[in-house]
């Protein structure tokens, strides 16, 4: 029997939410454990800082401008390949619980499959879509069509008006705030824990599970809509921190003399959005200035993401034991990650855009290897990127990596990976362009600025992580750096991937 494998997403979860992390305000044991007997990799990056091509990363091992999701509301194309239809060609049993986000969910007419086949059922009318023969979906609450909503509207009409509305009377991002501080996007959700989408997800992952054979290899993406916003987990658990004793982040700057200034230090997008004057993310509420978030609104948003960090840590225990009671847990891969970061009151800002600094660009990342592997423990520090998984799981499955793949399997030791990372961010939102390109290596972080509306393409941002961890001070127009932005700008420019031809086109806002 091949190796199991389970790789666990969640949605916009900081590096620093997990205590193996350094986290002092979620308790996340069973990822702790998964780090300590695997290998912990402190310098994870996305390929893009938002859901869909991030996601769509994720399941082709290519970068954005190949697979063609350059942003948000753009659909995976038909024909992307799909690393999940490798494994299922080679035998794997193939399930995805959870959120997919390869197309839009605004989907009023029905037009993309994933919306499609929720009501259909579980399995795909052509018995798999992208390589999954099972899939059951969900998102952050109870709108839309997807199985989770549906089973909501089947099971528990009442908790339908308990989740914070996502979107407004006017379609819009709902910039409503709630809680103790009126912070944006938190609500006080009285629905029971066991009804929230996170335990739904885990509930689900494991009925599956239990419909394989003992001696089925499978594979499944178990994928939690969580710790994304809306901030609204279920109110029973919110005892578990006070937002009151929570301290501020370091990247929080309390003075706002201070945070202004090194805002403008940053190309002019930073301090447009700061102002509320631009808006470049749908997901970001365009009537929310971030200038007005107070250190109160930054603790209990960031309560109330810990608490539902707990709340996934708790649920994949759950399925780690439901593994072990059907005999797998030897012979079983965990892989742990998110799609991207979220600001999460670093610089005064929250929710994510082009910004390419570490709240959004170092994640959560931990391959614990089968016991039966006995793969050494390690820490990786080097920069691996999410374009290596498709790889990995390849490499786990023993089947050889497709050549449409751009990543290569992840390193278990350090210095043994690329050390060269790219991420991309392009978005055509509200008549507002920005285009950015990125490269991590050797310890810094570069930005260059394509043309756009408010860029001439001459900005950029450079950031040294050894002495700047925390991004505040760019050098990109320091003499004394000159050299080390001109090896990276050069080396970007090489290593830039074509961009698919022709460009998809938006269909939907998100």
């Amino acid at each position: 029997m091949a190796r199991k494998i389970l790789l666990v997403t969640t949605d916009q979860q900081r590096y620093d939410t997990l205590g193996c992390n350094g986290s002092e305000l979620a308790r996340t044991p069973v990822a702790d454990a998964l780090a300590a007997q695997g290998i912990n990799y402190q310098r994870a990056v996305p390929q893009s800082v938002v859901c869909m091509p991030s996601r769509s990363t994720i399941l082709t091992g290519q970068h954005p401008s190949t697979h063609g999701v350059w942003m948000n509301g753009v659909p995976l194309p038909g024909d992307a390949p799909s690393f999940a239809e490798v494994l299922r060609t080679a035998g794997y049993r193939t399930a995805l619980v959870g959120k997919s986000h390869f197309e839009p969910f605004f989907d009023p007419f029905v037009r993309f499959p994933d919306n499609a086949l929720s009501a259909t059922g579980t399995t795909p009318p052509n018995g798999s879509h992208r390589g999954f023969e099972h899939m059951e979906l969900a998102t952050h609450g109870a709108q839309g069509m997807l199985h989770y909503a549906r089973w909501l509207r089947s099971e528990h009409p009442e908790a339908l008006g308990m989740f914070y509305p996502t979107v407004d009377a006017e379609l819009q991002v709902n910039a409503a705030g709630g809680g103790d501080t009126g912070a944006p996007q938190v609500h006080v959700n009285p629905v029971p824990r066991g009804w929230y989408h996170t335990d739904w997800v885990a509930d689900r992952t494991i009925a599956w599970l239990d419909t394989l054979d003992p001696d089925a290899d499978w594979f499944c993406w178990m994928s939690f809509p969580d710790p994304h916003h809306p901030w609204d987990p279920p109110e029973s658990e919110m005892a578990r921190v006070n937002w009151r004793d929570v301290p501020l982040p370091a990247g929080f700057i309390e003075s706002t003399e201070q945070r202004e200034a090194v805002i403008d230090a940053k190309p002019r997008h930073w301090r447009m959005w700061y102002d509320g004057s631009l808006i470049s993310n749908y997901e970001a509420p365009a009537r929310w200035v971030p200038a007005t978030l107070t250190a109160d609104q930054v603790r209990e948003v960031n309560a109330r993401n810990a608490v539902e960090c707990e709340l996934i840590d708790e649920a994949l225990g759950r399925v780690l034991r439901a593994v072990d009671a059907r005999g797998w847990a030897e012979d079983l891969d965990v892989i742990f990650t998110t799609d991207h970061g979220e600001l999460q009151g670093d610089f005064g800002l929250l929710f994510k855009g082009p910004y390419h600094v570490d709240g959004l660009m170092r994640l959560p990342l931990i391959w614990r290897p089968a016991p039966s592997s006995a793969a050494t423990p390690a820490v990786v520090r080097s920069p691996v990127g999410l374009v290596d998984l498709a790889p990995t799981i390849c490499a786990i499955a023993g089947v050889d990596r497709p050549d449409w793949m751009e990543g290569h399997a992840l390193p278990r030791s350090d210095g043994d990976g690329a050390g060269r990372v790219l991420t991309e961010w392009d978005s055509e939102l509200f008549g507002v362009d920005v285009h950015l390109r990125t490269v991590t290596r050797d310890g810094w972080v570069c930005t260059t600025y394509l043309p756009g509306t408010v860029h001439d393409g001459s900005e950029g941002e450079l950031y040294d992580l050894s002495d700047d961890p925390l991004q505040m001070l760019n050098r990109w127009d320091d003499p004394g750096r000159r050299a080390i932005r001109d090896d990276l700008v050069a080396d970007l420019h090489e290593a830039q991937r074509p961009a698919r031809n022709p460009r998809p086109d938006v269909e939907a806002p998100v």
